[in-house]
């Protein structure tokens, strides 16, 4: 059974919805339709794309093919791109047998074959696609833009099409997701903070230092994390986080030291140790940005690395909170 119909054009909303989803405004619902679609004018000879539900994913897929005829098999990934719903499982065996058969893809192509995207290999079994479905799983190559090249060549990958980079630019992509995912957690502590303040008697002037460092904290903790990642030491993630934080902090100190604007005190002390156990729990998201990590490592790594960054969080509060309520410098 045929879902729907795709093509090229990108509508207004589609260009307004990856700007929102850019800025990691409701990620989790900006999906499609799952099912069997047509591009163009397919047959039965067409090539048999397959992606994730994430409409961006589908958005930059349609977009990459433009010209060609073929379908599109999109899988229930619950509005996760491939990568990450390969490593969830969403991606997976079980799923696009499931589509498979519910479309009735037999009777649509006669090829046997259907191409998925590399970044999907760690969630599908081919062999068991195979003996289950009688369609052959070929894997096309890491970036959609490489997918026409590939088909001309006979699905043939170059050793290119096979190798994903992770350059600035693509970095700094991420980052404005980044940003956006953790403005709301940098608004409710500077609610926190000026709660107490006021509550305290200071003046309004005595929010202006948390509000300029949670801003930087921010900034550093995404384009910083992102922008820096090949250059900051260490393999871990939290090592990198702990590392950068480091630099947040001595930057803070130097220019607080040259302005004027935020003396080293003991409650300064205590808002750099709670930002930086903040920045470096946004450098651990990037796992989910690089191929360098594996499920596995991941759980190993928090395991040991959350506790350590609650721990100086809290610390970082108390050593804020109590100067400010026996009423010492700030």
């Amino acid at each position: 059974m045929i879902t729907g119909t795709m093509d090229a054009r990108m509508e207004m909303r589609d260009v307004l919805g990856t700007l929102r989803i850019r800025l990691g405004i409701g990620r989790q619902s900006y999906k499609v339709e799952p099912g069997l679609y047509r591009f163009g004018e397919p047959g039965e000879d067409s090539p048999v794309l397959v992606t994730a539900n994430y409409k961006l994913s589908v958005d930059h897929l349609r977009r990459e093919i433009s010209g060609l005829d073929a379908w599109l098999l999109v899988l229930d990934t619950k509005g996760i791109n491939v990568w990450c719903a390969a490593g969830k499982g969403t991606f997976g065996t079980e799923e696009l047998v499931r589509r498979i058969e519910a479309a009735g893809l037999s009777e649509y192509v006669s090829h046997g074959k259907i191409i998925l995207p590399q970044l999907g290999a760690p969630g599908v079994a081919a062999h068991e696609v195979k003996r289950r479905t009688g369609f052959t799983a070929v894997y096309g190559p890491v970036m959609a833009r490489d997918l026409k090249a590939f088909l001309a060549a006979g699905m043939k990958a170059t050793e290119d099409m096979r190798r994903k980079n992770f350059p600035l630019g693509e970095r700094l992509t991420q980052a404005f997701v980044e940003t956006g995912s953790v403005l709301k957690y940098g608004a409710i502590l500077f609610a926190v903070l000026a709660a107490v303040l006021l509550i305290t008697g200071r003046g309004l002037h005595s929010l202006i230092n948390p509000a300029i460092l949670i801003a930087a904290a921010v900034i550093t903790g995404s384009f910083g994390a992102f922008g820096l990642l090949p250059w900051l030491p260490g393999r871990a993630f939290s090592v990198k986080g702990a590392v950068l934080a480091a630099l947040f902090a001595a930057v803070s100190i130097a220019v607080g030291s040259l302005t004027g604007g935020m003396p080293p005190t003991l409650s300064g002390t205590g808002l750099l140790l709670l930002l930086g156990a903040g920045i470096c729990y946004m450098t651990l998201n990037l796992t989910g940005a690089s191929t360098y990590t594996s499920l596995s490592g991941v759980l190993k790594e928090m395991r040991y690395a959350l506790p350590a960054l609650i721990a100086a969080a809290g610390a970082g509060l108390l050593l804020w909170l109590v100067p400010v309520l026996l009423g010492g410098k700030i």
